[in-house]
């Protein structure tokens, strides 16, 4: 239990997508010009890394790793799908984002005019397959952890894009000494 709180404080605050590794910065300098579209965006990358990440997990370790194929038969033990995981990580984000843009489209008309463009680019956004591919390289030892790290990443995330949009409100409604 210790492990997975560390991870998600870790991913929080240390590893934080966009001040320690500089991703998903397009999306976060364009929507983060409000506080209510930034929380609204950043809702939805909490969202889609806490699906996709495991999800992304799951399918590394149980159907593209060397050996991950052993469970079906024997024979299968020695087929390495792993050269596929980029590509079926991007087609797990492109189909969870489309889940989540009809989602905010039915639920919430305004925010889903607010985010615009941004929202189908979530799919691209490069902190969302970063986070998928950095559980591949920590190779973390189960789903707890996986999943800790998902939303600690997040987190980071949300944190982040609201904070820099609650300092540019500021400065647009703030006196400008003269």
């Amino acid at each position: 239990m210790q492990e997975i709180i560390n991870i998600f404080v870790k991913s929080i605050f240390i590893d934080n997508m966009i001040f320690a590794f500089f991703l998903g910065m397009c999306s976060y300098l364009a929507v983060s010009k409000t506080v209510k579209t930034s929380m609204g965006l950043g809702i939805a990358v909490v969202f889609v890394l806490l699906i996709t990440v495991p999800l992304n997990y799951i399918i590394d370790n149980y159907l593209l790793k060397e050996g991950a194929l052993a469970w079906i038969s024997p024979k299968f033990a020695t087929i390495d799908l792993s050269y596929l995981s980029f590509i079926i990580f991007i087609a797990v984000i492109a189909a969870m984002v489309q889940l989540v843009e009809m989602f905010v489209e039915k639920t919430s008309p305004v925010l889903y005019a607010q985010l615009g463009i941004f929202l189908p680019l979530i799919a691209v956004n490069c902190a969302i397959l970063g986070a998928s591919l950095f559980m591949q390289e920590r190779q973390y030892n189960n789903v707890g952890e996986v999943t800790a790290f998902a939303l600690g990443s997040g987190i980071g995330w949300l944190l982040a894009i609201v904070g820099i949009a609650a300092i540019r409100e500021k400065l647009r409604y703030s006196q400008i000494p003269t």
